[in-house]
């Protein structure tokens, strides 16, 4: 796993070189790949990069010629004009569980380097605080994400509603909502996506909610149903995904919603000043 210090600028080369195509879903999990590989992308063969993304090796063909290259070899030697790199990588001398660690090292301080531009996520913090209710939506891998970012909530916002079941009852729940004055639905979305959260940010946008989203990836089929999509990427290096980068972003969140709560620290003062009367937590 390599990292250089042109990192962000490289990654956003080549998110430029990916906007205004249609890219199928296949084609989008590969785009991510190469985002998230930036480094080692101009590298890696046709039948490689399909390995990591987990696709076919026609399908890396495919995708090239969706951006407009000829075939793969065109693309890579595209890729290695746009994402310079000081040395070909060599061979890791960490092993499977180091890499995944490694990984995930890599995929927070892409996120640092995101948050450098801090206005996004105040923008989000902003509709958070002022929708009265909030629903969190988040199912099956993203459901504790979701379930994270409600528990803390609840202690400096008045009205937190968790989304965390699917089903018939969801768009039930999110009529709720909307009838109790929610302006805002934050969803948290990681692969693989469910189809039902798809339906439900299309559903609750239909309904007037501002949707703000933190997905994997910029190329996530929740983007177009999102107005405000924050990424962060999950590592793939495990049987499981992980994600730490998701889960430091739902904070970074909470953290952007106090700033925009005007009775945020007193909400937690009297949450602490009863925790210690009632003896809640062992010191």
């Amino acid at each position: 796993m390599s990292d250089n210090g042109g990192e962000p600028e490289a990654t956003a080369r080549l998110q430029k070189l990916f906007e205004g195509h249609r890219l199928t879903p296949t084609q989008r999990r590969i785009a991510h790949c190469v985002v998230r590989r930036a480094a080692d992308a101009p590298f890696l063969s046709s039948v490689e990069l399909a390995e990591l993304a987990g696709v076919s090796q026609p399908s890396v063909t495919r995708f090239a010629v969706a951006l407009g290259f000829d075939g793969y070899p065109a693309l890579r030697r595209h890729l290695r004009e746009v994402v310079p790199t000081t040395a070909e990588p060599g061979e890791s001398s960490y092993n499977e569980y180091q890499e995944a660690v490694q990984a995930e090292i890599d995929n927070l301080r892409h996120l640092a380097s995101l948050l450098a531009d801090p206005e996004p996520v105040a923008r989000a913090g902003r509709l958070l605080a002022r929708s009265r209710p909030l629903p969190v939506l988040g199912l099956r891998a993203a459901t504790a994400q979701a379930a994270g970012f409600a528990y803390f909530a609840r202690k400096v916002h008045p009205d937190v509603r968790l989304l965390d079941e699917g089903g018939t009852l969801l768009a039930d729940r999110v009529d709720a909502a909307v009838r109790a004055g929610a302006s805002t639905l934050l969803c948290f979305a990681l692969p693989r996506h469910p189809r039902e959260v798809v339906e439900a940010l299309e559903y609750a946008r239909g309904e007037g909610l501002t949707v703000v989203t933190v997905a994997d990836s910029t190329f996530a089929p929740v983007a177009r149903h999102s107005d405000l999509l924050l990424p962060a990427a999950v590592g793939t290096g495990l049987a499981f995904d992980t994600a730490c980068a998701p889960m430091l972003l739902g904070r970074v969140l909470l953290e952007a919603m106090c700033d925009a709560l005007p009775d945020a620290q007193a909400r937690l003062e009297e949450f602490d000043a009863k925790a210690a009367a009632r003896g809640l937590f062992v010191e």
